[in-house]
């Protein structure tokens, strides 16, 4: 297995979420990796797909289920610019991926208005027993600043 470039895979789940931006959607973006390749790169769809389960790693989620054509993400690794949301650390968990790299927390999502359940992933995989690893806080200053420039775009709709 190769070495991961953590900052590389969190800067294209950036750019996810930069993309989500310009479309009018939730500043959330995330890859999944393996074995040193990407799998599968998305961003939150909630307004664009009319889907409140939409999230960016669930979006990722079912597009790495049809390139793998598998349910199991064993091997993989997940990079999102926040804290996965307990119903997102859930399909992580149900995916099997290895583990989560995440920057912003869910403290910093609701500091932009958002509501998710404040049940931080460690927490939520410590008490389910999950065998995901978990690691946040990876570039965390530049996937703050997603909330702030979608703070700022005219397009922005809270949910």
């Amino acid at each position: 297995m190769r070495p991961m470039n953590h900052d590389h895979w969190m800067s294209l789940a950036i750019e996810q979420a930069r993309r989500a931006i310009s479309l009018g959607q939730s500043p959330f973006g995330s890859v999944i990796v393996r074995d040193g390749q990407l799998v599968a790169a998305n961003h939150n769809e909630v307004w664009l797909r009319g889907d409140p389960t939409a999230h960016a790693e669930v979006t990722n989620i079912r597009a790495a289920a049809a390139a793998l054509k598998s349910i199991d993400f064993s091997g993989c690794v997940l990079y999102s610019t926040c804290e996965p949301c307990p119903m997102c650390a859930s399909a992580i968990h149900w995916a099997k991926l290895d583990a989560v790299y995440y920057g912003a927390s869910i403290a910093d999502a609701a500091d932009a208005g958002f509501t998710e359940l404040r049940m931080p992933i460690e927490r939520l995989y410590e008490v389910g027993g999950s065998r995901t690893r978990v690691q946040g806080g990876l570039m965390r200053q530049e996937c703050t600043a997603l909330f702030q420039e979608w703070l700022t775009n005219d397009q922005r709709r809270p949910y």
